[in-house]
């Protein structure tokens, strides 16, 4: 039983609740007509061989909000998906505005006083009301980094949060561990996984605790014995970018603010050299050369991509065998939701640019190492300063990426493309695949709404490798 409050997000959630319940890739073809565009939703969900798996995935997915929605509504949900089963698992990552460093700066900076009586501090506790009525025998809970050195009140959130989740009530406690570090005497840096350590193409840090109930925790020998087995194993070698993006159809971005087309947009890129003048370092020959030589290798990308676009072979090639087995598809027939969105022509410049620089010297530049002619109009290059410095990041292609975040649903900036020749930012489908959603995973909503839908996700391939740990351990024999 899972719950979203928002509405697309929701019918996204429910979509692959659906999927689900044919496992071992034995999806009705409806499936795949539908998330090529096929058919419409609603002649998908009433199709034949769906309205059964449709019906137990709309009761499994609910569109509600905790704390907003009534307490007796969500537990009723909670009792009749558990039923009589005395082990079973809470999973949750309460809303991170408050603790994430940019949500913090931007809060407390325009009102610190609404910034110490925000309730978001506090929606930890509608997750930990679910611990206190209903008593799982694990929790495993997410947020941001930042919610470590997080205050309210001039004391640290996360002291609060660890002490409330240790102890829920009285005659109710937990042991809460690390996945990552072994031991009970933690600091709190220790509940931080580095997605990238775990063989995921992505710099992703979050913090992750795994509770365990005292009882649980107590009659599991094993997790005395030979604790670090329920630890996540660390990955032979980091996974990059280009082998988690191989094999997608390589793709123009579209022109915005001006007539669109496969020429006008060459065009664009065959005279953006011309913006590096007045710039005298010794890496523009080598720059421009790039440039030059990306303009016109552009030109073999006809396609600005499409929701569906069909493919003899499943996409992948370069890609490491666990990435390969966890997100590709061979029923898919090609790659959905892989479309670029348009950029300015001053925008293409910088992209062409950071890409180049990036090929060159092996990491993204700063706004600092940017030519005069294409910083933007209020940075000053003079000041001590330069607010978001990095504001325009290409991503690096032989290492993982930066963290995806819900950003990248208001522009493509932080989330260049490595090929230069296709100069412009991420689509759905690379952002994805940077989050390792299998490439059969379709976002509901319009192409801003599914962006978010990435940002916001917790890697589903960590995910899985947590929920492997978690296994583990429930399976582990139990003493009296």
């Amino acid at each position: 039983m899972s719950i979203e409050k928002d509405p697309v997000a929701h019918s996204t959630l429910m979509l692959r609740a659906l999927f689900r319940k044919f496992p071992n890739g034995q999806a009705p073809e409806a499936y795949y007509d539908y998330v090529r565009g096929a058919i419409s939703r609603e002649t998908f969900m009433t199709h034949r061989d769906i309205r059964m798996a449709a019906c137990e995935a709309a009761s499994e997915a609910r569109c509600a909000e905790l704390g907003a929605t009534p307490h007796e509504q969500v537990d009723a949900w909670i009792a009749s998906a558990i039923g009589k089963r005395s082990d079973w698992v809470l999973i949750g990552g309460p809303p991170c505005q408050a603790y994430s460093l940019a949500g913090r700066s931007r809060l407390r900076g325009k009102d610190p006083v609404a910034f110490e009586s925000d309730k978001r501090h506090f929606l930890y506790t509608e997750y930990l009301r679910i611990i206190q009525r209903f008593m799982p025998s694990v929790f495993v809970m997410e947020n941001v980094k930042g919610m470590l050195n997080s205050k309210h009140g001039g004391s640290p959130i996360f002291d609060r949060i660890l002490s409330d989740l240790t102890e829920p009530k009285p005659g109710l406690s937990y042991q809460v561990r690390s996945l990552v570090v072994d031991g009970n005497e933690l600091d709190p840096v220790d509940f931080v996984i580095k997605s990238e350590l775990y063989g995921i193409p992505q710099c992703r840090h979050r913090v992750i605790l795994f509770g365990i109930r005292s009882d649980v925790a107590l009659g599991t020998s094993a997790l005395e014995e030979t604790p670090k087995q329920f630890l996540l194993r660390k990955a032979n070698d980091k996974v990059s970018v280009n082998e988690a993006l191989a094999g997608l159809p390589a793709l123009r971005s579209r022109l915005s603010k001006e007539q669109d087309s496969h020429e006008a947009w060459v065009s664009a890129l065959r005279k953006a050299p011309e913006s590096l003048k007045g710039w005298h370092l010794e890496l523009r020959a080598t720059i421009e050369e790039a440039m030059g030589i990306a303009a016109s290798d552009a030109e073999l990308h006809m396609s600005a991509g499409a929701r569906f676009i069909p493919m003899v072979k499943a996409p992948g090639g370069a890609m490491p065998r666990e990435l390969q087995q966890w997100i590709l598809d061979p029923r898919l027939g090609g790659v959905i939701q892989h479309e670029t969105r348009s950029h300015m022509r001053t925008d293409l410049y910088r992209y062409l640019f950071a890409s180049c620089f990036a090929e060159a010297v092996t990491y993204g530049p700063k706004l600092r190492n940017f030519p005069p002619k294409l910083l933007p109009d209020h940075v000053n290059i003079d000041a001590e300063e330069i607010p978001f410095a990095d504001r325009f990041r290409v991503q690096v292609g032989g290492e993982p990426s930066s963290t995806v975040v819900a950003h990248i649903k208001k522009d493509g900036h932080y989330y260049i493309h490595p090929d230069p020749s296709q100069c412009r930012s991420l689509t759905v489908r690379e952002a994805a695949r940077l989050q390792t959603f299998p490439d059969n995973y379709f976002f509901e909503g319009t192409r801003t709404e599914q962006y978010g839908q990435v940002g916001n996700a917790v890697p589903p391939l960590l995910a899985r490798k947590i929920a492997k740990v978690i296994h583990k351990f429930l399976s582990s024999p139990r003493g009296l």
